[in-house]
């Protein structure tokens, strides 16, 4: 799913584009006075503090430059150290965009560096350094980012012979006193551990890292292993700092395709002896530093909830049973007596568990059909629960749409899919009706964006072999449709699970959910991938966000991907994009609060449903076109809590009255823009979206909204 969502912006320069004015909805006619009513009587489930969760999976840079602090990439030697250029860029880097490893070269000649099959210190092999008495051999690293300053610590695990002299150096310069060395002298014959310790004399993004030697005989290199001295728990302090702001509620983690062949065994332990892997789905080299027990780590550092997902793909129910037992059980239980002498001995008490990643898909490794899939399913959930009978088991499936149609299905129910409902493919449906009472709520994954339709006439008249792809046809967005696009998708996804609760109705008393843990959301003028995403994507991220809360009843988690995809990243600093911002906001006012319903004279404009897949029965927001506006309560009854989200790129009023309580007195705004559409936070530079406190002496009766602002209102509600 993830490497769709990739791809779909690609794919989108290959379709056709539609007249502007074919493409977009007729705006309509925005009354002289805009009014919004807000009745406090008229309220809704409290908003899950799960729907502001985020997901993280081990691809690419996304755990091991933005979240672990480890400085040096395959520290644990996977890869033949040569001074040839080596494997192809795939197989280092893995086989998504965003992150080229650095790789070990000799110093010395390449003889001189041998991988030593025999005895290694742990995976397959372990550099072995030959040694000469007059001229140095070793192994080099460059490409380090060093802050002047900063103080590194790491480890080294040596072993060698009598005369190996060994020094380990890191090196900001090129003049003969630009790095600082540590002379390792005590080496035997068997593998110790070395602390090492530098502080950078000057700034650089090509540092260099060696560990060389001299005299004679040999000597061999473990791991080793290099963070900046203020790491917590292996971890960034700069990052975590960030996303803690966040209050995200839950992260599902680990998950994503990665996860359909990773072993939880090898991701426990002492982190140096846990060997690397190849992580297949990507197509890359795994260090295995962040198993489980750091995940746990993170979660606590951020303060959020761990939502795991066990592996369904070439995992087996044994396997996820004895992950449950190693998270959850007590010391007197095998594993988790493991876990103690792991250094853990306190359970993580883990409640939320997901059975399996995307098993719908065919790119899955160890993809199953639906008519086996709910077998294994099943047998997990059984197995899961005789670990620990009291956690929340989430399944996997997909909803039921026109846009995932392939062959003779798409020509004959594109543009009426109700008879597929319950056949082989509606995982949704398949799900409900052959694994009922095995699972509390229903995994939901997509990644979107504006600028395209699905044709469904044009699906069903496609050849049987085109992909589905070409069905699509390209439009060019307003910002106000690109913004409200992605409240469409939520919107979209709540009426299907609308029509699966009529087709199996003891889903409402039964109190099942719809986690929504992998979504991402882009297209035309969202993204600068240089500089993360702009203002434009922050608006988006707010109706969408709206959208959610408007269905508290059932949409109770939700995962943005990826965890990290918030922030802007380099290897010395960090800081909140725009989007992050909204999540801050967001975070900040709304979990737990209680919608109340928002009445307004200005309906949203009609949908073309029946004729584009990708379009709701009705559009997403409030009934104040062109505003979004959301209301809340707090938990406490003290303040009502309004977002108001204005994508047009004009000032907008619009004239409020609050009925069913008495809002009176001091209030307080935030305020999210920036200087345009394109506004970005580069790492280093001035913001330029930023939120701004903007106290209030009274409670206004009308409002001047900022363009391209996202808005939260706080009114003091006044005892009866």
């Amino acid at each position: 799913m993830k490497g769709r969502f990739v791809l779909f912006a690609m794919a989108m320069l290959a379709v056709p584009y539609l007249s502007t004015a074919a493409a977009q909805q007729e705006a309509p006619n925005v009354p002289e006075h805009l009014t919004a009513s807000i009745d406090t009587e008229q309220t809704a489930a409290p908003v899950s503090k799960y729907i502001f969760g985020s997901f993280i999976e081990h691809l690419g840079p996304l755990i091991y430059r933005s979240l672990w602090a480890e400085m040096l990439d395959d520290r644990k030697f996977y890869f033949p150290i040569t001074s040839q250029q080596g494997e192809a860029p795939a197989r280092r880097g893995g086989g998504f965009p965003g992150m080229q490893l650095r790789t070990w070269r000799p110093v010395g000649p390449d003889q001189d560096v041998v991988m030593d099959e025999e005895h290694p210190f742990v995976g397959d092999h372990s550099p072995r350094i030959e040694l000469d008495p007059s001229l140095v051999h070793g192994i080099s690293q460059t490409g380090i980012a060093l802050v002047k300053g900063e103080k590194y610590t790491g480890r080294i695990y040596l072993r060698g012979t009598q005369g190996a002299r060994v020094k380990v150096l890191l090196i900001w310069g090129e003049g003969a006193n630009d790095g600082q060395a540590v002379s390792i002298s005590a080496i035997t014959g068997e593998y110790k551990r070395f602390p090492l310790s530098f502080t950078a004399g000057a700034d650089t993004s090509a540092g260099r890292f060696e560990v060389v030697g001299t005299g004679s005989g040999d000597f061999h290199i473990g791991t080793v292993s290099l963070m900046p001295a203020d790491n917590i728990d292996g971890f960034r302090p700069d990052t975590i700092a960030l996303l803690k702001k966040l209050h995200s509620g839950m992260w599902r983690l680990p998950g994503g395709n990665f996860l359909s062949d990773w072993s939880w065994y090898n991701g426990v332990g002492d982190i140096d002896r846990r060997p690397p892997t190849f992580d297949y789905a990507w197509n890359a080299m795994q260090p295995n530093d962040v198993g489980l027990d750091e995940f746990m780590t993170l979660c606590k550092l951020i303060g959020v909830d761990p939502y795991l997902t066990v592996n369904a793909g070439f995992g087996d129910a044994h396997s996820a049973m004895e992950e449950v037992e190693y998270m959850n059980g007590a010391t007197s239980t095998r594993l988790g007596a493991e876990r103690a002498r792991n250094g853990h001995p306190a359970p993580y008490h883990v409640k939320f568990w997901n059975i399996g990643n995307e098993p719908w898909g065919t790119f899955q490794l160890g993809y199953t059909p639906l008519k086996y899939y709910v077998l294994k399913n099943n047998e997990f959930a059984k197995a899961m629960r005789e670990a620990d009978p009291s956690i929340t088991l989430i399944a996997s499936a997909k909803m039921l749409e026109p846009m995932f149609l392939t062959g003779e299905d798409r020509a004959k129910y594109a543009d009426n899919i109700a008879p597929l409902f319950g056949s082989d493919v509606d995982w949704t449906g398949g799900i409900l009706k052959d694994c009922w009472g095995t699972f509390s709520g229903i995994a939901q994954h997509w990644y979107e964006g504006a600028g395209t339709h699905f044709d469904v006439r044009k699906a069903k008249n496609l050849p049987l072999d085109a992909a589905t792809s070409a069905a699509e046809v390209k439009y060019d967005p307003t910002t106000l449709e690109y913004a409200r696009h992605a409240g469409d998708v939520i919107l979209r996804h709540a009426e299907e699970w609308e029509g699966y609760q009529q087709r199996f109705p003891e889903m409402i008393p039964h109190k099942i959910f719809l986690s929504i843990d992998e979504y991402a959301y882009g297209g035309p003028g969202g993204r600068r991938m240089k500089d993360g995403p702009n203002l434009k994507s922050a608006l988006a991220y707010g109706m969408l966000l709206d959208e959610m809360m408007r269905h508290s009843s059932f949409i109770t988690m939700a995962a943005h991907t990826m965890g990290t995809s918030v922030l802007n990243i380099t290897p010395t600093g960090s800081v909140l994009n725009p989007v992050g911002l909204v999540y801050e906001l967001y975070g900040d006012h709304f979990p737990g609060t209680i919608p109340v319903a928002v009445n307004g004279n200005s309906p949203q404009p009609s949908t073309d449903s029946k004729e584009f897949a990708e379009e709701p029965k009705v559009s997403s927001g409030s009934p104040t076109y062109p505003l979004d506006v959301f209301a809340a309560i707090t938990p406490d009854h003290k303040f009502l809590e309004v977002a108001v989200v204005n994508a047009t790129e004009k000032e907008q009023k619009v004239d409020l009255s609050v009925t069913g309580a008495r809002v009176s007195g001091a209030s307080t705004l935030w305020m999210l823009t920036g200087s345009s559409l394109d506004a970005v936070n580069p790492v280093g530079a001035q913001p330029q979206a930023r939120i701004r406190e903007i106290p209030m002496d009274h409670v206004p009766q009308n409002i001047s909204v900022a363009p391209i602002s996202v808005n939260i209102y706080r009114f003091p509600i006044m005892a009866p």
